[in-house]
């Protein structure tokens, strides 16, 4: 095979596979970033937190039949990981997955505790131009779970903000010249791994979305954390109660 044929495959010469041994997840399953949130999850949910199959260096939860109808998984930070663990999911027949995670807040609109939903990310990661990057340089979420995300929130009687966030690898490079350039052109937040997912979803034909909630603020160019603040600790409930909703349609 000469160097253009090989320039012009699709297949990566590694792929995730299903095995005899993968188990069986059923359509849907939750990506959850922090260990936190994952065990908050598994508590209000029927998951035992305690039964769990290692996925990398992530907990891999499921129930023992397909029927039991979504997976949760994580912790996971970044997107060259979060998307080995994307593409696993999809190779097991994962058709529907839903991101939560935390973000810093751009915006001066936008404060700790509250509650975004991404209509698009900035590429501003590693892993999407070995996908299909866009031209315009931001991914989005799927249509579908878009707006199943957004009509949950409004039946549990939550507010949030929706629009566009920036994805990084470098979380201690989000300098003031970068807050104040994404300020300009209204981006909402900050986080590592959304656009690398959407860009993912997209090439692999799947319907992924994402919900975050605030956890500090970079807006004034000065960092303020707020995990420990109430507020925080709400919403992140809140949204795992959300999802439960979502994951039922």
């Amino acid at each position: 095979m000469n160097f253009q044929a090989l320039q012009n495959r699709s297949d990566g010469i590694v792929n995730p596979v299903k095995g005899k041994n993968s188990p069986n997840l059923g359509p849907v399953a939750v990506m959850v970033s922090t260990q936190a949130d994952l065990s908050l999850f598994c508590s209000l949910t029927d998951l035992d937190e305690e039964k769990y199959r290692n996925l990398f260096v992530s907990r891999l939860y499921f129930g023992n039949t397909a029927e039991a109808g979504f997976a949760a998984v994580g912790p996971f930070v970044g997107a060259p990981y979060a998307t080995m663990l994307l593409e696993t999911l999809i190779a097991w027949d994962v058709e529907r997955i839903i991101f939560f995670g935390w973000c810093g807040a751009i915006s001066h609109d936008v404060k700790i505790g509250d509650i975004i939903i991404p209509t698009g990310a900035i590429i501003d990661e590693g892993t999407s131009k070995h996908y299909h990057q866009e031209e315009d340089g931001v991914s989005r979420p799927s249509s579908y779970i878009l707006k199943n995300t957004k009509e949950a929130l409004k039946k549990g009687g939550l507010s949030f903000h929706e629009g566009i966030v920036w994805s990084t690898d470098a979380i201690y490079r989000e300098t003031c010249e970068k807050v104040i350039y994404y300020q300009e052109k209204d981006i909402l937040a900050v986080e590592m791994e959304l656009s690398a997912l959407f860009t993912v979803g997209k090439f692999r034909n799947v319907q992924i979305g994402g919900i975050l909630v605030v956890s500090d603020e970079l807006s004034t160019l000065k960092w303020q954390p707020g995990f420990k603040e109430q507020r925080f600790k709400e919403s992140r409930k809140a949204v795992v109660e959300v999802i439960k909703e979502i994951i039922l349609l």
